[in-house]
């Protein structure tokens, strides 16, 4: 039944990308929640990606965090926020307010961040509050703030549809961003002739759907945007009228840019063909309405910031900026990225998008909050953060939201920070993340479906997230805990916020105050909503004046927030370094995949989600995969100075020659050592202090396994005393891949250990003539699980021993086919997962195309609804149909 009070069809907004796509969420009578897109929302117009479409999934109370707890125990909120204040006023009160520190979360709602900015910044008066924003999208800060004065995204979404040439630097939009990149390919078949181009080192789904692709060397746009600005000035491409009036600097970079004019130059730099290049160079000086889209491929480097101001020195060179189809544009990758920036999120901003080091703007939030301190000086950025933590500089920690134990580079250290630090507070939705391990106190946050607030995307625009569920157990907002520390810190009055609203106009009150057009951010037009209004707020881009002034663009005309409001074309440098020796030849590119979200705290619960890559793998190029002697499916140890991983080969020519690949999501919940993150090294950006996920040196080796096997399971499998395991949801139960190095002492003991089997279960196995192993178990009738074990990568079809969890209980005659781990021929093989949003396996594609009438994405999609909702695997679809024998006219 609903929840009384809970309206159906609520409008909420997606946790996940900076999309920012609007979601109808509609609790059902029997427990469950319906999703639809919001086919109203501006964002999305109710497209869903295959995250979004399964959202319903991740709303099981499964493993949630449901009360305080101190030490592991059970405590009350007041136990508990006692304790946490006591212990932060011991820190600060012995080692001053720099021996305390946040760090906090852009998947956070804007309310949440902003009493946390407040409650340091201004009460504590330490700036050591930093985001796992850092690791996402401060290159990109660092750069605006660098050309522009602001942390400014010029554009809209909008400009991505209008724009003739759209370029996407270390993008791959059709995975991580897939709306926006099915609102591109809307637009593209509707104008045949815009262009898009894909920079990136792999080839990917997005690449795969581009008209050009330029498999850039690592680390090598600085050069590559050098050499379009030298090319821009060469074909007389510079607007002198607009580079004149608005901006400063244009000698400078152009000098720094000249000697990439040489081809062979600018091709050794990049490791592009002189081909590609001239294409590229020529398309790019010849069309006016041109958008550059940059994501993590960019930010996540060493040389970020500087690979930032590469590209706005070529659009501010050419005044292709705030006009419909032009213009750079920055897409992050986390829900409330943009609302963080907004409330000073990072360590070295102040709410309102003021600076920390500008005393006129520290005075302006400290007058405003009544404070009776402020930051003068910029905190500790994360990477920094936590080795102050591990050297005792910190003795208070407060995590809020995110898991660094698993998404900080050197992760390994990161524990061991947390092992020596002598208070920490994990504030999470989820009991046993591998950060809450290292909890002294943790205290249950609420999640998706439960918060109430707002959130900003991409392009400005503000939506909210409002609540259809109850909160579970004594779960309680951020922004309530937060307020509560406050309070027993003696500043009760400061935070004595009755709800979200009251916050938000907080927020937006500080946004306008002295604030006439001299700063970016303002929505002081929303600084009188009521609770009414604000609980009806519909989707808003900023800037939102009180006297209703706004801007969908910035900069078309000049008007930066610079102190000459000119914006500053910076002399970049190609500083790009080879980090391979001969002991670690490899250059590992770390990043996210279709199906899975940061370190899997939600996606990991949902069946769907983990269906279509459900183990950690590495991509290798098939001829030095040929060269290590290693084969599809088998595992490889990859290490780098700071540690190591077993992920599954996937040999593949996407990964250029040299180079190899791995997600970053999987965490120690859900597989034995492929924390990639632990090979990590904490090398970041000197200015913005991101870290350089992107690009490091690594050694590859096939692992020695003496034997792998997989099972399925209807309880949580034990794979104690496997060398590699990695567990993954499945419909009924889990799924599990396993291997060792040497062989179980008792086989069938191990098997009822994996299982979870009772001793009363009654078990079928055999050891077939090539020495593999099966079992299948069975209780009343049920089938409990099975697993298969052999020497090498087991054959068995995935599909249907997960299918297996869920069907009718088997007959007697059909047990034995279990354990063959195939389907009958009455029983179709769907084949491994492409379509997540409808189920359709690889095997279900190739049937369809072996018919008369499918030879297209859009007929697979006819046939199978596969591709027609997300797109998201269109790539894939197309990959099959590709690699579909020819069949020769008949004679």
């Amino acid at each position: 039944m609903e929840a009384a009070g809970v309206p159906s069809g609520t409008k909420t907004t997606c946790p996940y990308c900076g999309v920012g796509c609007g979601v109808v969420a509609t609790p059902m009578p029997d427990g469950t929640v319906g999703i639809a897109g919001d086919t109203q929302h501006p964002a999305n117009f109710g497209r869903l990606c295959s995250k979004g479409s399964a959202l319903a999934e991740t709303l099981i109370p499964d493993r949630r965090l449901l009360h305080p707890a101190i030490g592991g125990r059970k405590a009350s909120w007041d136990e508990a926020l006692d304790l946490v204040a006591t212990r932060f006023r011991a820190a600060i009160d012995g080692y001053g307010p720099d021996s305390v520190a946040l760090y906090v979360s852009g998947q956070m709602l804007t309310e949440d961040y902003y009493v946390a900015n407040k409650l340091m910044k201004g009460f504590v008066g330490s700036a050591n509050i930093d985001t796992n924003s850092r690791l996402c999208m401060a290159s990109s800060v660092a750069g605006h703030k660098r050309a522009f004065g602001s942390d400014t995204v010029p554009g809209t979404y909008d400009d991505l549809e209008e724009a003739d040439l759209l370029i996407l630097v270390g993008s791959n939009l059709a995975w991580c961003h897939p709306v926006l990149f099915q609102r591109i390919l809307a637009a593209k078949a509707l104008r045949p002739e815009m262009t898009i181009v894909t920079i990136d080192p792999r080839e990917t789904a997005t690449s795969a759907q581009s008209d050009l692709h330029l498999p850039i060397r690592g680390d090598g746009d600085v050069a590559l945007f050098l050499g379009v600005l030298a090319h821009l000035e060469s074909e007389g491409a510079i607007d002198d009228a607009y580079a004149g009036a608005h901006t400063t600097g244009l000698d400078a970079a152009l000098a720094a840019a000249r000697p990439y004019a040489h081809l062979g130059l600018l091709a050794k730099a990049t490791g592009l063909d002189t081909d590609r290049l001239e294409t590229f160079l020529r398309l790019f000086a010849l069309t006016t309405k041109t958008v550059t889209v940059y994501s993590q491929g960019v930010n996540q480097s060493a040389t970020g910031t500087d690979k930032v101001n590469a590209i706005l020195n070529c659009h501010l060179a050419t005044g292709r900026i705030g006009r419909p189809g032009m213009g750079p544009f920055s897409v992050t990758g986390q829900p409330n990225a943009m609302g963080g920036r907004e409330v000073g999120g990072l360590a070295n901003q102040l709410a309102a998008h003021m600076e920390i080091s500008d005393p006129a703007h520290r005075a302006i939030v400290q007058g405003f909050w009544k404070a009776p301190t402020i930051a003068e000086e910029a905190g500790l950025k994360a990477v920094d953060l936590f080795e102050a933590v591990l050297d005792g500089r910190i003795r208070a920690l407060w995590i809020i939201g995110t898991n660094p134990v698993d998404s900080l580079p050197d992760a390994d250290r990161v524990k061991a920070a947390l092992a020596a630090c002598p208070f920490v507070v994990v504030s999470d939705i989820v009991e046993d993340t591998d950060t809450m391990a290292f909890a002294d106190v943790a205290l249950p946050a609420t999640g998706w479906g439960e918060k109430d607030g707002t959130v900003t995307n991409s392009e400005r625009r503000i939506s909210r997230q409002r609540a259809f569920l109850p909160a579970p157990g004594e779960a309680r907002p951020d922004w309530w805990a937060l307020a509560e520390i406050g309070k027993r810190l003696g500043h009760a009055e400061a935070f004595d916020y009755p709800n979200a609203a009251a916050i938000f106009r907080e927020h937006a009150a500080l946004s306008g105050t002295a604030n006439e057009g001299t700063r970016d951010f303002d929505i002081g037009g929303l600084a009188d909503l009521g609770d009414p209004a604000y609980e009806a707020l519909a989707p808003v881009r900023w800037p939102l004046r009180r006297n209703g002034s706004g801007a969908e663009r910035f900069f078309a005309d000049g008007g930066f927030f610079t102190p000459d409001r000119r914006a500053k074309l910076l002399p970049v440098t190609d500083r790009r370094i080879d980090l391979t020796t001969p002991e670690r030849p490899f250059l590992l590119n770390t990043g996210r995949i279709r199906d899975q979200w940061h370190t899997m705290t939600r996606t990991g619960r949902s069946p769907r989600l983990s269906a279509h890559m459900p183990e950690p793998f590495c991509e290798i190029h098939l001829e030095d995969a040929s060269a290590k002697g290693i084969a599809e499916a088998d595992l490889v140890e990859v290490a780098s100075e700071h540690g190591s991983a077993i992920l599954r080969a996937l040999v593949t020519p996407r990964a250029p020659r040299g180079t190899l690949f791995a997600p970053m999501h999987w965490t120690g919940e859900f597989a034995s050592k492929a924390r990639i993150n632990a090979l990590v090294p904490p090398r970041v950006d000197p200015v913005s202090g991101q870290p350089a996920s992107k690009a490091l040196a690594v050694s590859v080796e096939k692992l020695a396994a003496t034997w792998h096997g997989f099972a399925v399971s209807t309880e949580r499998p034990d794979p104690a005393g496997a060398d590699y395991f990695a567990l993954a949801r499945a419909p009924g139960g889990w799924r599990v891949e396993l291997a060792g190095l040497a062989a179980p002492a008792d086989p069938d003991a191990f098997a009822r250990q994996v299982l979870c089997l009772a001793e009363t279960a009654e078990i079928l196995s055999y050891i077939d003539g090539t020495g593999h192993r099966r079992c299948a178990a069975f209780a009343d009738g049920r089938f409990l699980g099975a697993l298969w074990m052999s020497g090498g990568p087991v054959a068995v079809s995935r599909a249907y021993a997960v299918s297996c969890l869920t069907g009718a209980p088997p007959e007697s005659a059909k047990r034995f086919k279990i354990l063959a781990g195939r389907t009958g021929a009455d029983r179709p093989d769907p084949g491994a997962l492409v379509c997540s949003c409808f189920g359709v396996g690889a095997d279900d594609i190739r049937r369809a195309l072996a018919g008369p009438d499918c030879a297209s994405v859009g007929d697979v999609g006819r046939h199978l609804k596969a591709g027609t909702n997300c797109g998201s695997c269109r790539s894939e679809i197309q990959g099959l149909i590709d690699a579909k024998p020819v069949v020769p006219e008949p004679v």
